[in-house]
């Protein structure tokens, strides 16, 4: 038993979050790659030679830090959706944490990604495998947050 809003009685907090999620994605991609194309000058440009690592460390750094402080990225709160625990709650920075570590590790594998994708697609609180895993949900946003 979960303190999450149920997805047959509240299917609201569910309608249209796997869109929501993957063009929300699509607007902090974006916006990671500005922060590293920002940074690279402050390098001298040596960035250049691990832009894919520096990329991937700022791409953890935004997730991680912005999950921990609005339970949402950038490109979430932009959409309407936010993360909520097992209990209903918003994210502390341990479950920040364990959610980009768990999401980090499905984009390292293309098969891990579309199974995440067809889980969010299929379950009933459209929960990729990472939120299966840590039992975690994306919600639409409660109008009275």
């Amino acid at each position: 038993m979960t303190a999450l809003p149920d997805p047959y009685f509240q299917a609201e907090f569910y309608s249209d979050v796997p869109m929501k999620r993957g063009l929300a994605w699509i607007v902090d991609t974006i916006l990671i790659a500005m922060l590293t194309l920002v940074i690279v000058p402050f390098t001298a440009f040596t960035a250049l030679f691990f832009l894919p690592l520096l990329y991937m460390t700022l791409s953890f750094m935004y997730r991680t830090i912005s999950l921990a402080r609005k339970s949402a990225t950038p490109g979430m709160r932009l959409f309407g959706i936010e993360f909520r625990s097992r209990e209903g709650e918003r994210f502390d920075l341990g479950l920040a944490l364990a959610h980009t570590l768990g999401y980090t590790l499905s984009m390292t594998t293309v098969l891990v990604q579309v199974f995440s994708i067809v889980l969010m697609l299929t379950s009933a609180r459209r929960q990729g495998l990472t939120d299966h895993v840590l039992g975690t949900v994306a919600i639409n946003r409660p109008s009275n947050w």
